[in-house]
């Protein structure tokens, strides 16, 4: 039964419009609002992937280019946009007021801990960040499990679209999934309304969205256990699909971290092509010879070769008039510094390291490293900030999911994020030395040095028995503690008697 897509924000109508925006997005390229046009999220991948499109080089056949091709591939393009993946790392997240230090607010963060630690998404936000990155933005979608717990998996924009509420960029007024069910071999999409769950399938594998149709033909509610009619209620009464968008200040759906340097990938691509040419069929010398007569083969009536190219060969001829030379080979040079300028370009345009790219790194000292990974830095904490607050609105809404309304509405949550900066130990040992000398509390010096916040517990609690056993070396009489609470409280009242401070060998 045909699904009517007529009506506005009707599910069909949903269906219709969502499916349309996800599968124009596919192709190799499309035009953006202002007739420009702009790479698909299939030219994106094949960049990301290292399969750029084979350049021309006049005179030479395609196939000749592609079997160079195989050899020339430098995947630049990748690099920019490993280079900012590698250094987001999410290590856990704070609920609860800057002064809040009461046990719920502990307990808070220590759950959130577990929904990350329960969905392995140590590993799987990477692929968030680098989905993101590459494909110009990711979703996480978050649902409830069997046993009531909540699912956070990560969703690729090219089976996952989105659309605002009108006149927000920040409220979602429906989202959808479109993929392709590899048991049954159909096409299945489920369509969030902050209300209602609608599922839906069709048995074509390429379904096609006019957006002018007033029905959708072929598609028809898929049931699923105990949903009834392929409608079910939405229990969050929200779209549980988070988006994480690079870079929305260059475009607001999003701008690939990679896009802005295609350009260069392809003049990279074309002088090494060239270069290869060239060394096939110019770096070495072309011998010619001028005067000389040629037989030709009584059999076949072809020209007979007198001389055979052999370095233990010597030309020699009894003809006064003939006279042997040769071309000069092709200087190679030019063609490596094109492919060193166009790589500079690279470094600039997409603040890469230079000695990312280039690989050379020679009688530079450690300031004039740090200096050149500047930019780098900076372009992380960038994104950090914009996926930061993706990742909190993803928490808030797995707490939704097991009831924690407290929790769910908390827009003090942030994001503790690991250093992108490469440091030694040596200068994070100091610098929590100086910093207990400023009064910095311990947990913070110790996030301060790389430690997760689960490393920090752990380390919490090992400090409270170290407390304890000095104080039962140092006066066997005295009552003991009982508890952690009771150690921490000893040990910070020795230190103050003591020193002042409770940091410094800590740190």
């Amino acid at each position: 039964m045909p699904i009517d897509a007529s009506k506005v924000e009707s599910p069909g109508w949903w269906l219709q419009r969502l499916g349309k925006q996800l599968l124009d997005e596919r192709p190799d390229s499309r035009p953006d609002e202002d007739g420009e046009v702009i790479p698909g999220l299939n030219t994106l991948r094949r960049y990301a992937e290292g399969k750029p499109p084979l350049p021309h080089v006049p005179g030479v056949d395609p196939r000749e280019v592609r079997e160079w091709m195989k050899d020339a591939r430098t995947n630049w393009t990748s690099l920019v946009i490993d280079s900012p993946t590698e250094r987001m790392h999410v290590d856990g997240f704070r609920f609860g007021e800057p002064d809040d230090d009461s046990d719920s607010a502990k307990v808070a963060d220590k759950e959130a801990n577990r929904v990350w630690q329960e969905n392995s998404l140590d590993a799987d936000a990477d692929l968030v960040h680098y989905g993101a990155l590459s494909q110009r933005r990711a979703f996480v979608l978050v649902e409830k499990g069997d046993e009531g717990r909540p699912v956070l998996t990560h969703e690729t924009p090219r089976q996952v679209a989105v659309e605002h509420a009108q006149g927000s960029r920040r409220k979602l007024a429906a989202g959808l999934k479109l993929w392709r069910d590899d048991w049954t071999g159909n096409t299945r999409a489920t369509l969030w309304t902050p209300d209602r769950i609608f599922d839906f399938t069709t048995k074509s594998q390429a379904p096609v969205f006019s957006g002018h149709s007033a029905t959708l033909r072929g598609w028809d509610a898929f049931a699923l256990p105990n949903s009834g009619d392929g409608e079910r209620p939405n229990d969050l009464k929200l779209v549980p699909l988070i988006p994480f968008i690079n870079r929305r200040n260059r475009r607001p759906e999003g701008f690939a971290e990679h896009e802005d340097v295609l350009s260069i990938q392809n003049r990279i691509n074309l002088a090494i092509i060239n270069l290869i040419a060239a060394m096939k069929y110019g770096a070495f010398r072309q011998r010619w010879a001028a005067g000389l007569e040629v037989d030709e083969d009584p059999v076949t009536g072809k020209p007979i070769q007198p001389y055979q190219l052999d370095i233990r060969k010597l030309w020699t001829t009894d003809d006064p008039d003939v006279r042997f030379g040769e071309f000069a080979a092709t200087d190679l040079v030019p063609y490596v510094r094109t492919v060193e300028s166009a790589v500079q370009d690279l470094a600039a345009i997409s603040r890469t390291p230079p000695h990312y790219l280039i690989g050379a790194v020679v009688n530079v000292s450690g300031d004039a490293l740090k200096a050149a990974e500047t930019g780098l830095i900076s372009k992380v904490r960038d994104r950090q900030r914009n996926f930061g607050e993706s990742w909190e609105a993803t928490m808030r809404l797995a707490f939704r999911v097991l009831g924690d309304e407290e929790r769910a509405t908390a827009y003090t949550a942030e994001t503790v994020w690991r250093d992108p900066e490469s440091r030694s130990i040596s200068e994070l040992a100091d610098a929590a030395v100086k910093k207990a000398s400023a009064g910095v509390p311990w947990r913070q010096r110790m996030e301060d040095m790389g430690y997760t916040p689960a490393e920090i517990s752990r380390m919490e609690v090992d400090r409270a028995a170290d407390a304890i056993n000095a104080q039962t070396a140092t006066d066997p009489a005295a009552p003991q503690p009982t508890n952690i609470a009771d150690a921490r409280a000893a040990r910070d009242q020795r230190t103050v008697i003591g020193r002042g401070d409770d940091g410094a060998n800590a740190a």
